[in-house]
């Protein structure tokens, strides 16, 4: 997202593109996820590397990031290394990536805009959301608890693991468990 460039962004830049350093700045862009609220978040850029951004045909613009990943302002530099992630074809942006040493958590910033969220799915490929009802496809023994969990136990307010795919959280008999999708069927 773009928005309009404010003094402290202005002097930051010293008037020029963040990204190509070659025309003047017009735009203060985001870098997702992050938003606009704080400098630190923004790039100064010149209209033609906004265009390029929006999905205007780049040609061979953007070797001009092997000299803005080098930029000490974390943003820039996860701008430039997400650009060059999304070109990597090209032996000259692999070349870049692979010549810097960044921060993981700037890293992690740049290739966010290429992660898919987690998706959870049933025992027969439907997507599940935090908040569903489930049924339980066969009997489940709870381990650290001294029940079993019958087939066809619904669970109701499930919650997704986020960093596990294969698991969701439900309570059974008033005590919250961890249940493996692959043994559960979204109720209708």
């Amino acid at each position: 997202m773009s928005t309009t460039i404010s003094s402290k962004l202005m002097e930051r830049c010293d008037s020029s593109c963040e990204l190509c350093t070659t025309d003047e700045a017009v735009s203060a862009y985001a870098v997702s996820p992050k938003s606009n609220d704080v400098i630190e978040n923004e790039v100064a850029l010149c209209a033609k590397c906004l265009s390029i951004i929006e999905g205007a045909e780049a040609g061979d613009h953007w070797q001009c990031l092997g000299g803005s990943i080098w930029n000490a302002e974390p943003s820039v530099q996860a701008l430039s290394y997400r650009i060059l992630y999304g070109v990597k074809e090209n032996e000259w942006a692999n070349d870049i990536l692979t010549s810097v040493e960044l921060d993981e958590a700037t890293i992690d910033w740049a290739v966010s805009a290429y992660q898919k969220a987690a998706v959870h799915l049933d025992s027969n490929g439907t997507q599940l959301e935090t908040g569903d009802t489930i049924v339980l496809t066969q009997g489940l023994n709870v381990k650290g608890a001294n029940f079993m969990a019958p087939k066809g136990t619904i669970v109701r307010k499930i919650r997704l693991v986020p960093d596990n795919t294969d698991q969701i959280e439900g309570k059974v008999n008033e005590q919250t468990i961890v249940i493996l999708t692959k043994f559960v069927r979204k109720s209708m």
